[in-house]
């Protein structure tokens, strides 16, 4: 039997690889629709290079978060994270919303070839 911190440490680390998986099944629809001339589907509404980012240190490496909360970019990025379920892949940048509703974390994705 686990012990909960067990539980604990085994239930990230799976949720670290299904995150894996949706990042790698994102890259791939978006390389076969390069292949077969099919415009990307998504259109983004707010611009990460508008939002100030602070680099920051986790348990997993280096990452970047952001508080930007009166900034109308941050507020387009909340709501698409929120259509999302708080979690998403763009343009090689793993997002999350913390659980407060207010502070999104990014990380870039590494391309595994």
């Amino acid at each position: 039997m686990l012990s909960s911190e067990d539980l604990k440490v085994f239930l990230e680390d799976f949720v670290d690889f299904l995150e894996g998986l949706e990042a790698s099944v994102v890259k791939m629809k978006m390389q076969i629709a390069k292949l077969v001339g099919v415009a990307e589907k998504q259109k983004w509404n707010w611009n990460p290079d508008a939002i100030k980012w602070e680099k920051a240190e986790g348990l997993k490496g280096e990452f970047e978060k952001s508080e930007d909360v009166n900034n109308p970019e941050f507020k387009a990025m909340l709501k698409d994270l929120a259509e999302h379920n708080g979690k998403l892949t763009r343009d090689s940048y793993f997002y999350w919303v913390y659980r407060n509703g207010s502070t999104v974390g990014r990380k870039k994705r590494e391309v595994k070839r």
